[in-house]
């Protein structure tokens, strides 16, 4: 329904005779002069005869909106004769009161306030058929009555919708494609708002076939389109079994590829969500057979389930779309609910990752330094490296949150290379400003992505050489897990700097492959046994032998293949005592220090192992 206003113009003079024509029949009509009748009266009748022929229907009403006259079309399109519809209401006939603003436009044609009216009607004709009609009413000037025309569109709708049909539904699957899907779900989100009478609530379940790709490059797309198409069928009888099918329609949509949703309109909540999506994939776990093809899919789904005020379509669709692949990660073929704690968590994670490289350029990052001391003597040998990051959002994060996203886009190389420049630089100022004290050296984290994204060895000789620090006050930690699986490049790499001076340290041992027998061919000098061993010593009155013996063992066998030790997370004195009994070198952990600032760092050279607090075994 549409209404349009227009400049008042000349209406046809075809209608003028109809609309005069009841006041004038009575009225004699003399010629002048004793002539022919005057050219105006043998207009009327032609344009009378005009009116009547025209395949246009037509009607003129007065101004109570009663017909004055018919043509015979409009008498046709309303299934009865023309003379019959004198005197009706036409709002009646052409159904135009159906709604309070169309009827109001009509009414101010009728008084002359308006120029002019047009809408769409569905007609009911008399013998029971329905038919669409554009309505357009125009005053006639000059006569205080306005002109009617009817116009049938229904073959004209009927095409249009053809060509709707074709442009919002899939041709393989003939589910309704992405474009009306979104449709649906803003239309079903703007209603919620107006309809007291649901719950207010909306759904989605948002799946991906596992494995569709292999179907394709195997037994080829037209295989392909039949798997899609057979999906297709036992999606829509799951939405069919549980009411989630409307009359516009089913609420089953493929939004492109192996791609499918269902919408849930007023849902009452998740466990309605979640029993669809547990059906969906019990129904897709039945074998399809296709042309003598029979194969097995599954599928991932992602379910989010909310209010609807507030939402909007796309917000929903990125919600779902973020579940569908924690879904994927998780291990497919399962459904996973949409969790606001873990999205805060990937949005948090996308933030840093898209601020990481320029955080790195402004400065945002610091070093603390976590103290390595001799179980023996007590004394600091060394420290550990670890990075901060000062978020102007997020404030000061440990490494956890950041480091393994670097990993990923690649900007741990020009952090590590800043971390390690940053740490030679500072443990060659510790060395100058305690020239009377042993030199401490530094440990510095390095990942494997260092290795084959850069130059790593050029790095080191490079910053040793700037800073002036010695190679064998260098120690890089690597994981056990890199370190283990190191060939070609990697092991090269390790192997030139060790024989440079600087100590490779194994991170972690003891969690990853620990393949013995390979750790004697690697250039390493340092294993770092992990916490995991040294929090079994943690209760002195029930110790665990069984840990005891492992870490016995394991130290025997470094200093056997002339590497030393280093226990992490010592934070008793109980634990540092079996460690030094053991024979483990060195020891790290809150029981001597947490990670602090280089001042800190300083403090502690500076005094005798006897005068510190903190470090004291």
């Amino acid at each position: 329904m549409s209404g349009t206003s227009e400049k008042p113009g000349s209406a046809p003079d075809a209608v003028r005779p109809t609309v005069t024509q009841s006041n004038a029949t009575s009225r004699p009509v003399s010629a002048p002069h004793g002539g022919s009748a005057p050219r105006d009266v043998s207009d009327r009748h032609d344009y009378r005869a005009a009116f009547n022929a025209a395949h246009l229907a037509m009607a003129v009403v007065d101004r109570e909106g009663l017909v004055v006259t018919a043509n015979p079309s409009l008498g046709q399109i309303l299934g009865t004769d023309a003379l019959q519809l004198r005197e009706q209401s036409a709002a009646d006939l052409l159904d135009l009161a159906s709604d309070a603003r169309s009827f109001h436009a009509y009414l101010e044609v009728l008084a002359g306030r308006r120029a002019r009216f047009r809408c769409t009607r569905r007609l009911k004709h008399f013998d029971g058929r329905s038919l669409w009609a554009e309505v357009t009413a125009t005053p006639v000037p000059d006569s205080g009555t306005v002109l009617l025309s009817v116009a049938d569109t229904s073959d004209r709708r009927e095409l249009q919708a053809r060509l709707r049909h074709l442009q919002m539904h899939d041709p393989v699957t003939r589910l309704p494609n992405r474009t009306l899907f979104f449709e649906r779900l803003t239309a079903a989100l703007e209603n919620s708002a107006y309809d007291d009478g649901g719950t207010g609530r909306i759904g989605v379940c948002y799946l991906d076939l596992d494995g569709f790709k292999a179907v394709n490059d195997t037994l080829g797309h037209r295989v392909g389109d039949r798997l899609l198409t057979a999906v297709a069928s036992r999606l829509a009888r799951c939405a069919d079994q549980y009411g989630y099918a409307r009359a516009g329609g089913h609420l089953v949509a493929r939004l492109g590829g192996d791609e499918f949703a269902l919408l849930v309109e007023d849902s009452t909540g998740t466990e309605q969500l979640a029993d669809l999506a547990q059906s969906v994939l019990t129904a897709l776990q039945q074998p399809f057979d296709l042309a003598g093809q029979r194969l097995a899919v599954s599928a991932s789904i992602g379910v989010v389930e909310r209010a609807a005020a507030g939402t909007t379509a796309t917000g929903l669709m990125q919600a779902a779309d973020t579940t569908l692949y924690w879904a994927k990660a998780d291990g497919k073929a399962r459904w996973t609910l949409f969790d606001p704690e873990r999205n805060a968590h990937r949005m948090t994670r996308q933030a840093l990752s898209s601020t990481l490289r320029p955080a790195v350029e402004r400065g945002e990052f610091t070093l603390e330094y976590q103290p390595l001391v001799d179980l023996e003597g007590g004394g600091v040998r060394g420290v550990e490296a670890l990075v901060r990051w000062e978020h102007p959002q997020f404030g000061t994060l440990a490494p956890n949150r950041f480091i393994s996203i670097a990993e990923e886009d690649g900007s741990i190389v020009q952090l590590g290379r800043w971390v390690l420049r940053t740490a030679c630089r500072q443990a060659r100022q510790w060395q100058i400003a305690h020239p009377g004290t042993p030199p401490i050296f530094v440990s510095v984290n390095v990942a494997v992505r260092q290795v084959w994204d850069s130059d790593l060895v050029a790095d080191v000789a490079g910053i040793l050489a700037e800073t002036g620090l010695a190679p064998n006050l260098l120690q890089l930690e690597l994981t056990e897990s890199a370190v283990m699986g190191s060939a070609g490049r990697p092991l090269q790499a390790l192997q030139a700097l060790s024989d440079m001076g600087v100590h490779i340290a194994i991170d972690d041992f003891g969690t990853g492959y620990s393949n013995l027998a390979y750790l004697s061919r690697l250039p390493v000098s340092v294993l770092k046994l992990d916490g995991s061993f040294v929090r079994g010593f943690q209760d002195e009155a029930h110790a665990n032998p069984a840990d005891e013996t492992i870490v016995e063992a394991l130290v025997q066998l470094a200093h056997r293949l002339g590497l030393t030790v280093t226990a992490e997370c010592v934070e008793t004195s109980g634990q540092a005592a079996r460690l030094r009994r053991i024979g483990c070198d060195t020891g790290q952990g809150w029981l001597y220090s947490r990670a602090v600032t280089p001042e800190r760092i300083a403090a502690m050279i500076a005094v005798s192992p006897q005068d510190r607090p903190g470090l004291r075994v």
